[in-house]
């Protein structure tokens, strides 16, 4: 048997056919593998694309994002990036031109949404990180990313509770969180 290293992962990830209807991510050299999401997390995508400024702003949805020097390739449930940023094609987007990532918590993404998820970004130096919890009811936007590889992090974080108003400065807008939902009987975590 041979060893495969995350480089060797990547490769093999390239290749990867996903069956129909699972989402696929690599994160450090794990493929990690999601069935659909709730309708409440839907949702709460499409709110949240809804109020970003699409003048100004390209708001994509599961695209695939490129990190260098990571062994991951994650794709998180909104990228926000300049309109003229934007690559013509590619299935994968350079983190570098990436203004905003955007993660809604499902019931079993908990701790890759708050962990890795928040290093790899941090490491790609995506500049904010918006977690939105239907879990908890609660946004987290981490912003200031510092530090490389499994280190990395980001400096700011801010804490929203569903229906008070979220800034984005970033983006020079502000969220309405009011109509986001919660998943109902899913027992609350203690993150982030």
């Amino acid at each position: 048997m041979t060893a495969v290293d995350e480089r060797g992962m990547t490769k093999f990830f390239e290749e990867f056919e996903p069956p129909e209807g699972v989402k696929v991510e690599l994160l450090r050299g794990e493929i990690v593998m999601m069935a659909s999401p709730d309708l409440v997390h839907n949702l709460i995508v499409e709110e949240v694309q809804d109020q970003i400024p699409r003048k100004r702003w390209a708001r994509l949805q599961t695209q695939d994002i490129d990190l260098i020097d990571e062994a991951s390739e994650p794709v998180p449930d909104l990228v926000v990036l300049e309109r003229e940023a934007r690559p013509d094609s590619g299935r994968l987007l350079p983190s570098q031109l990436i203004t905003l990532v955007v993660e809604v918590v499902s019931k079993t993404s908990v701790d890759r949404d708050y962990g890795v998820k928040r290093s790899i970004y941090a490491a790609g130096k995506v500049p904010a990180y918006l977690i939105v919890d239907p879990i908890v009811a609660h946004c987290v936007l981490l912003t200031v990313p510092v530090g490389k590889g499994d280190e990395a992090d980001y400096r700011v974080q801010q804490i929203t509770k569903f229906g008070e108003p979220l800034s984005l400065e970033l983006l020079g807008t502000e969220l309405d969180t009011s109509e986001f939902g919660t998943y109902p009987g899913v027992r609350p975590h203690r993150r982030p």
